[in-house]
């Protein structure tokens, strides 16, 4: 989905203080770029923040880093973070855009992610662009690189078939499900915030898919070492 151009957002983002300018230098300074040191959970694709403003809100002892590649649709998340706080300063937000498959680079060794969100990414479709995926498998290894042992991923879709791949990727990956549901708002789910796409598509009675999985950081098993060469074989030969 394209957002218009928004001749305000660069300006407004330029005086924001919770929006990382130069991305690209950010790695081992996250530190120092919160109020608190507090545990750090990552929203991947954030958009216009309707999830991560409310979500920021309401927990304060976690800090947030959301990464949209779009400065527009960022610009968007600024107001929307500012008005869901009111009054209240955003201190443990740090909003940034950066290409998400470069995630990695965005963090020294020593900085770890507890929890990473990735909700309503775009499936897809075709089987030629599967690996544009944010749960593809070669992303959920880029993920295990800044999750700290136990991190978590919180996965939620409309889509059926990307929520049956996801789970066939987690595997792959090497990743934990803790727990996972074709029907969200039929579970019992009282913290569950709802995005704006979740409210658009529920209001079209389209149910929402969700998995939390964990990366328990194992090391390496023969098996997924060879899926990942044949996969570098595979990105060669294209």
């Amino acid at each position: 989905m394209r957002i218009r151009k928004k001749k305000w957002a660069r300006p407004e983002l330029a005086a924001c203080p919770f929006y990382v300018h130069e991305p690209k230098t950010a790695a081992g300074t996250w530190g120092e770029r919160f109020k608190k040191q507090q545990p750090i959970h990552l929203d991947l694709g954030c958009g216009k923040c309707t999830f991560l403003a409310k979500l920021a809100h309401r927990e304060k002892d976690v800090n947030f880093i959301g990464i949209d590649i779009s400065e527009d649709i960022l610009g968007v998340a600024r107001r929307n973070m500012e008005a869901e706080f009111g009054e209240d300063p955003v201190e443990n937000v740090n909003l940034l855009s950066y290409n998400i498959e470069k995630l990695d680079t965005l963090f020294a060794s020593s900085e770890k992610a507890a929890r990473i969100y990735v909700n309503f990414c775009n499936p897809w479709q075709k089987a030629g662009d599967h690996k544009r995926r944010l749960t593809h498998t070669r992303q959920l290894n880029t993920y295990k690189k800044v999750l700290a042992p136990g991190g978590e991923l919180w996965f939620k879709t409309d889509n059926t078939d990307l929520y049956l791949a996801t789970q066939r990727y987690l595997s792959e990956a090497g990743f934990e499900i803790l727990c996972k549901t074709d029907d969200l708002h039929s579970e019992d789910a009282p913290g569950n915030i709802q995005s704006e796409h979740e409210v658009m598509f529920t209001a079209e009675g389209i149910k929402t898919k969700a998995i939390i999985a964990r990366w328990n950081g194992e090391p390496e098993t023969p098996e997924r070492v060879s899926t990942e060469q044949a996969e570098k074989v595979e990105n060669t030969a294209e």
